[in-house]
């Protein structure tokens, strides 16, 4: 069943078809170098917006794939609530590379992964307010994990680990026993 306008729309394309090829038959007569045969070229262009409108045809009638489910959000400490230790590790802040970048590690919520040989495990931990941690000094932490069923099973108590912030490695540790 067609609209009004499609009717419309289809009666617009036969009859600009019609003026575009009654154009080709008059500019293939026409004298070169003539105004007939100019205007005859310029009535064979309006076949242009013709194909425009028939290339979106066809794309309408594309079938279309249903739409995707949507992927529920990755987990994230954000979400996560309050800390909550899973494993008591051993940290020693690496020194930086510039002098004036040698400050204590100042109190506050860290994000960082924990990499064993090629894996790494989003983890996060607290520095306790009034007891910024030295560079170079090892320092005993409680960490979270963000999966912990899966960060437990490779970051077992005696596991050394390196601490991956960024892209850049600043600590080196190993998981201590449990308390």
């Amino acid at each position: 069943m067609s609209t009004k306008i499609q009717f419309r729309r289809k009666v617009i394309v036969i009859v600009l078809l019609c003026v575009a090829v009654g154009g080709a038959v008059v500019r293939h007569y026409a004298t070169p170098g003539t105004t007939t045969r100019d205007i005859a070229t310029l009535l064979m262009v309006l076949w242009v917006p013709i194909i425009g409108n028939v290339i979106a045809w066809l794309v309408s009638k594309r079938p279309r794939r249903a739409p995707r489910a949507a992927v529920a959000a990755p987990p994230s400490f954000d979400t996560a609530g309050a800390f909550t230790p899973h494993a008591r590790v051993e940290l020693v802040f690496r020194k930086p590379g510039l002098p004036s970048q040698d400050v204590p590690i100042a109190p506050g919520e860290y994000r960082c992964a924990l990499v064993v040989d090629k894996e790494g495990f989003s983890a996060r931990w607290v520095v306790p307010a009034g007891e910024p941690l030295e560079r170079g000094k090892p320092a005993v932490l409680d960490v979270e994990f963000l999966s912990p069923a899966v960060a437990r099973s490779r970051l077992a108590p005696g596991a050394s680990f390196r601490v991956l912030v960024g892209e850049a490695f600043i600590a080196d540790g190993r998981v201590l026993p449990a308390a």
